[in-house]
């Protein structure tokens, strides 16, 4: 039997996160009336008109303490998720996709405050895993389809995340945690309860600190994050709820890589920070070579050459480079990530004479410089031929939701909402100098100051509202959801310093979104459900994404003639069932997707130069497939768990220029990043004290160019763990083993990191980590 610990989170959440779910009904959630669910490894969102599955805070404890919820949620069908590192909280590398939809198409909330789109850049919001630690999440939600009309994002043209933090315990206790493993992994977590302290007044209050080193080449992973979370009632179901966050992420990076790379230098090939020597000698020697830019050496970015001067001369480093390296960006001495992130909220939530309601304020505040050791921009004055190339990020973020709700008349439950944010953005390209060719004179992990060169610098302002209307129309066995959204959303870039990217406005405003869906229960267990969803997905404003991530004369024409940019929007049908049966649940989905101006963004050049990219729209996309899932009970402590997917996804248009020339011929291929077939399956065990995990995930062949003439193969990945809980008369005590990649897989994980081309190899591969173990003890008292 699990401990209180571990079992409040699944149970809590049911009112605070049914008042933001739309296609929850006003009581309690239908899954979990009789509490059958909690035997079940997912809870499959019985009375749905959708497609929803849910996983509770008990299946997230059982992997490796500090994964991110994002890994958490892969065994579910049509989710492709990928990392590099164990534990998928490494950024740069994380992407999760649903039903061929990248996740910037996705929407991301945590307790209803939108996360943005889970970038590493993200521009409008933070990725989860700096939002909550993994030990404070009660339950995360997976909407395969448009997910729910409230959900407040203006992207989640396939599908939406939403996850939900964990309520404080009405009893006073400590929660901790130590885990220890490969790589010299060393995570620390803590967490005290006030219990109810009067009043039905209670918080708690957490803390962790993690540090790591890169399973490969030499770096380190650390993470500093606090959550508080405090819960006060004000009236006879109505209550107050506030929380804070705190996060300091500092990650080094992997090096990118090429399937040309792979070959040649192997799956273990990686930045080469332990050897600034060696790093300043490739950079000589690409100075050295001629005809590389006009025999000037390594191409200077525009703007920077004035500042700069001519790179170093070194003659003495020759016009060879050192074995094995093969060109300039094979191997940087370093790369790092940094965000600091502040998210705060205060809301009220309730029910008062029939009428459901809820409203929250939510503040959050973010300081980030992504890093690059750049040989492509010498420091001034001859210092050294390396200099550190800085994208930086500053967001301040202000919002407020909220909906009510409640019956009219003997069929319908009307819910309407709203949500306003204004974002404030400011986004710049900075390089900092080294003072030495024989030792670094900065550190890769610390904030860095005094830049020599400033390339480019804007404030960007988003202002977004939002609102929706839904009525739940219940006839018997019948159920209805109707309903639409609308929102409009505005868009601004203004220069600090210009450099060549775009200044301008541009806004998405689309009143009318409709959707409309049904369940009918069958009887014995059994229902049908199904429906209709149009979204509209808004511009972002950034320099390194959407229309703004362009030159000016690219911006302006994308805003004129028979090439005006339109934004995305999708068509999702879906139609399904499922049943309960004694100890088994399951389900079968199938979907038809048209997406309209599907908008690629190419990358020329190595990621380190930072070219702008190039909008393509390639009209419609089709999307159709199916989803199987099945949970069952075996008896005596173990159960199974198994999903398949299977998504066709083609581009329907070939590229095409204003004047019709043929830029790509991408009409019949494949979407990149887009696995055909996904089997993802689990056993598990929970008896006596004893619990044990095994699954494994396959993954089919994927595309990284847009023409699919370049790919990487399928894989079958194999994690597994095994604990023991020891009952202590009230205090527990837990120990559990993880292994990640237990049949230590040499396979490609993410795709894309460095965006995609139309055709040919590109240094935008990452390689996922091999075999490792973790052993973590947990205490209760």
């Amino acid at each position: 039997m699990r401990k209180l610990s571990i079992l409040l989170a699944g149970t809590s959440m049911l009112l605070s996160g049914a008042a933001f779910a739309q296609d929850a009904p006003a009581g309690p959630v239908p899954a979990a009336d009789d509490g059958a669910d909690q035997n079940h490894i997912v809870v499959i969102g019985r009375g749905e008109t959708r497609q929803v599955q849910q996983l509770s805070s008990s299946d997230i404890a059982e992997l490796a303490a500090g994964t991110s919820p994002l890994k958490a949620i892969e065994k579910l069908p049509s989710v492709n998720f990928q990392s590099a590192d164990p534990f998928g909280a490494y950024e740069w590398a994380t992407r999760v996709s649903i039903r061929s939809f990248n996740q910037n198409q996705l929407g991301f909330t945590l307790d209803g405050i939108p996360l943005g789109d889970a970038s590493y850049g993200n521009v409008n919001g933070l990725h989860i895993s700096r939002a909550i630690t993994s030990e404070n999440i009660g339950e995360v939600r997976v909407s395969q389809g448009a997910g729910s009309l409230g959900t407040q994002a203006t992207n989640n043209l396939g599908g939406t995340l939403e996850f939900f933090s964990r309520d404080p315990s009405d009893q006073f206790g400590i929660r901790a945690e130590g885990t220890y493993g490969s790589a010299n992994t060393k995570r620390i977590f803590g967490r005290i309860e006030s219990g109810d302290i009067g009043g039905g007044v209670k918080a708690y209050a957490s803390y962790v600190y993690s540090d790591m080193d890169k399973w490969k080449g030499w770096g380190s992973q650390r993470t500093n994050q606090a959550n508080g979370k405090i819960v006060a009632p004000v009236a006879d179901d109505v209550r107050l709820v506030g929380t804070i966050s705190y996060s300091d992420r500092r990650e080094n990076d992997y090096q990118d890589l090429s399937l040309g790379m792979l070959k040649r230098l192997g799956y273990k090939w990686d930045n080469i920070s332990n050897d600034y020597a060696l790093a300043v000698r490739v950079a000589d020697v690409a100075n050295n070579i001629d005809n590389v830019n006009n025999t000037t050496g390594a191409p200077v970015p525009d703007g920077l050459s004035d500042i700069t001067g001519l790179p170093p001369s070194n003659p003495a480093a020759g016009k060879v480079f050192p074995a094995p390296i093969g060109s300039l960006d094979d191997a940087y001495f370093d790369a790092a990530g940094l965000r600091r992130d502040w998210l705060g909220s205060l809301g009220v939530e309730g029910e008062s004479g029939g009428l459901r309601f809820a409203l929250k304020g939510y503040y959050h505040n973010n300081h980030g410089q992504g890093l690059w050791f750049t040989p492509y921009v010498p420091s001034p004055g001859g210092t050294s031929p390396i200099s550190i190339r800085t994208t930086e990020y500053d967001i301040n973020r202000k919002g407020v939701f909220g909906h009510t709700g409640g019956k009219l008349g003997e069929h319908n439950d009307v819910t309407i909402g709203f949500w306003y944010e204004r974002n404030d953005f400011q986004q710049a390209r900075r390089f900092y100098a080294l003072s030495s060719r024989t030792a670094p004179s900065r550190r890769s992990l610390d904030f860095q100051a005094n830049p020599f060169a400033t390339q480019w610098d804007y404030d960007y302002t988003t202002d977004t509202f939002q609102y929706y209307v839904q009525d739940k129309l219940t006839f018997g066995d019948l159920t209805l959801n109707l309903g639409w959204k609308g929102f409009k959303v505005k868009n601004a870039a203004d220069p600090n310093v210009a450099g060549t990217l775009a200044r301008g406005r541009i806004d998405v405003t689309d009143w009318f979104q409709p959707t409309a869906g049904f369940n009918y229960r069958l009887g014995a267990g059994a229902e049908l459900f199904g429906g209709f969803t149009q979204v509209t997905r808004a511009f972002v404003a950034s320099a390194t994404s959407g229309p703004f991530a362009t030159t000016q004369a690219g911006f302006n024409a994308l805003l004129s003639g028979s090439t005006r940019l339109k934004p995305e929007q999708s068509d999702t049908w879906e139609l399904g069932g499922r049943i309960r049966s004694g100890p088994f649940t399951g389900s079968l989905a199938g979907y038809y997707v048209n997406f309209r101006n599907r908008l690629l963004g190419v990358t020329t050049g190595a990621g380190i130069v930072g070219n702008p990219v190039t909008l393509q729209n390639v009209g419609d996309v089709r999307a159709i497939g199916f989803e199987a899932t099945g949970d069952l009970r075996l008896g005596s402590g173990f159960g199974a768990f198994v999903s398949y997917s299977y998504n066709d996804s083609t581009y329907r248009d070939d590229v095409r220029n204003a004047g019709g020339t043929l830029l790509a011929a991408t009409k019949g291929k494949t979407v990149v990043d887009a696995p055909k077939h996904l089997l993802k399956g689990e056993l598990t065990y929970d008896h006596a004290g004893f619990n044990a995990r095994i699954g494994a995930n396959y993954m089919s062949r994927r595309y990284f160019t847009y023409t699919n003439d370049q790919s990487i193969a399928g894989r079958v990945l194999v994690d597994a763990m095994l604990g023991y809980k020891f009952d202590l008369g009230g205090h527990g005590l837990e120990i559990q083993a993880n292994a990640t990649n237990l049949l230590d897989k040499k396979y490609v994980s993410t795709i894309g990191t460095n965006g995609f081309g139309n055709s040919g190899d590109n240094q935008t591969l990452m390689v996922g980590a091999p075999q490792q173990f973790f052993v973590t003890l947990k205490a209760g008292f």
